[in-house]
């Protein structure tokens, strides 16, 4: 039998239709508690069409929900009752007021919100500020995997065209009578000067004859434009080693995701995240592809939006680094990083590599290390040399007081000099040897184990859960935007979950025994 739709009934009050535990409920509460100043600042007149506040709190549902697309966002306004009820009775905003929103208004103030949103969570009880897992995966950016440009490529262009115009610079102003040693632009200027004189007219197209006066200006103006666009491409590298033509703010990196199993290198983002208590706490995104060199900045960043200092900073091997290691302790933060040959030093082959520099033994009184023939490696000199953030790193040289005859020659070192030398920074080997006392001790493995399930636990939400594995904006600014609504949605579901699983103002994971004598 058909039903009939078409009765008039009274506006529902769309609440009562909405779960308790749904996490439209957690968005709009926290929402509300927030300082949106910063992104009023971003109109100019105060009245608008769509509220800016009610703009950001449908972006961040839409995350939770795993909605990243603007269109879809604009259905889900109109099909979805909590999207609904977020919006109020307001007009539902089209793909494009959704997109300029996050692209040119969100952008100046999503982290001021987040890191509100993190504070929150402290009043909470929910974050400590205690201890930072720390972090990086490298996300796909918004961009043509083929249109790359690579810095020894532009290196090798540009050399060889200044050596063909070395060449031919002289000749085309031997030609014209102009002075010798001319500079590149004066002569394209004086042979400019000379065909208005002339009344020369410049033809193109099949057919026209070009005279040998308008045949040399185009070729100077053509090696002009080509160094022009090696030396901006050189500005836009800047220490990175490639670019993308598409996403001049992403670097091509080597991706786990290599469908093609060639190794291929794909433009992307290097995304670092700090996790505490399960939460994201803090969030960057840095165009090199190393981690050895975000940490520093990565903590000055976040240090400058929270107003407070982790104790506690956990991380792989990835960040271990003489820089870091002393930057931490200047700072007052203990560090609880893996050396990065603290796994290789558990292996039997590596012990068995007993000419391994590490392996050598050292005498501290004499200052000389002792190799297993029994010769000593004297120290002869000492030099600095700098990291790529600047950091001055003094290493120590150390030479074989003979390696004639050493029957071990061939194994100790393939290098044709003479005797045998090392450089070893000892600052830096004191500081993995202490490295290794933290992260060994009762509550360095406590805190590893952490790190294993905390930081790696929420890249997998993102990426495996989420699915989220490839950018949709382009630009740094706007791809870390994107990326902040990513954090801010995944603390808020963690927020709810851990209230529904009753896991409130739970800090730590702790092995089962431990449990157990609690």
């Amino acid at each position: 039998m058909m039903q009939d739709r078409n009765q008039v009934v009274l506006p529902m009050n769309l609440e009562i239709k909405i779960s308790k535990k749904d996490p439209v409920r957690k968005v709009i509460e926290i929402c509300e508690q927030l300082d949106y100043s910063k992104l009023w600042k971003t109109y100019l007149r105060t009245w608008r069409k769509f509220n800016p506040e009610t703009m950001f709190m449908i972006l961040v549902f839409a995350y939770v929900c795993g909605v990243y697309s603007g269109r879809e966002i604009e259905e889900r306004c109109r099909t979805d009752i909590r999207f609904m009820w977020i919006l109020n009775g307001s007009e539902v905003p089209d793909n494009a007021t959704i997109s300029r929103f996050q692209d040119d208004r969100l952008v100046y103030a999503i982290e001021d919100l987040f890191y509100q949103f993190v504070e929150k969570l402290y009043e909470m009880d929910e974050v400590l500020y205690e201890t930072a897992y720390i972090d990086g995966t490298k996300i796909e950016a918004n961009a043509n995997r083929y249109t790359f440009v690579w810095k020894k490529a532009i290196g090798k262009f540009e050399s060889r065209l200044r050596n063909r115009l070395a060449a031919e610079l002289p000749e085309i102003a031997k030609k014209y009578g102009l002075v010798e040693g001319i500079s590149f632009r004066e002569c394209i200027a004086q042979l400019c000067d000379m065909a208005a004189f002339m009344n020369l007219e410049f033809v193109h197209g099949k057919g026209k004859r070009k005279s040998q006066l308008q045949r040399d200006i185009e070729t100077l103006c053509a090696y002009e434009k080509k160094l022009e666009s090696y030396r901006n491409s050189t500005e836009i590298l800047g220490k990175r080693n490639s670019y993308s033509k598409t996403d001049k703010d992403a670097t091509f990196m080597r991706l786990k995701e290599d469908h093609m199993k060639n190794g291929q290198l794909k433009p992307a983002y290097n995304v670092q995240i700090a996790v505490e208590s399960e939460y994201i706490i803090g969030v960057g995104l840095f165009p090199n592809p190393t981690d050895t060199t975000t940490l520093i900045p990565f903590l000055q960043r976040m240090e400058a939006m929270q107003h407070r200092r982790v104790k506690n900073i956990v991380a792989d091997a990835g960040y271990s680094s003489e820089e870091n290691f002393t930057y931490l302790k200047e700072q007052g933060q203990n560090a609880y990083i893996k050396p990065q040959d603290y796994e290789q030093k558990k292996t039997k082959k590596y012990r068995q590599q007993i000419f391994r520099a590490e392996n050598l033994i050292y005498k501290k009184n004499k200052d000389c290390f002792i190799c297993p023939w029994g010769k000593k490696l004297v120290y002869t000199g000492s030099k600095k040399k700098k990291t790529a953030n600047g950091f001055p790193v003094e290493l120590k040289t150390y030479e074989c007081e003979g390696c004639a005859g050493c029957p071990y020659r061939e194994q100790c070192y393939q290098s044709k000099k003479e005797n045998r030398t090392i450089e070893i920074s000892q600052t830096y080997v004191k500081q993995k040897r202490d490295a290794t006392h933290r992260i060994t001790s009762e509550k360095g493995n406590m805190l590893r184990m952490n790190r294993s399930i905390q930081v790696e636990g929420a890249f997998g939400v993102i990426k495996q859960d989420a699915g989220f594995r490839r950018f949709l904006t382009r630009g740094k600014d706007k791809t870390e935007t994107q990326f902040f609504l990513i954090a801010f949605a995944f603390d808020i579901q963690k927020l709810c979950s851990r209230i529904e699983n009753d896991r409130f103002h739970q800090h730590y994971f702790m092995k089962k025994e431990e449990i157990l004598q609690e």
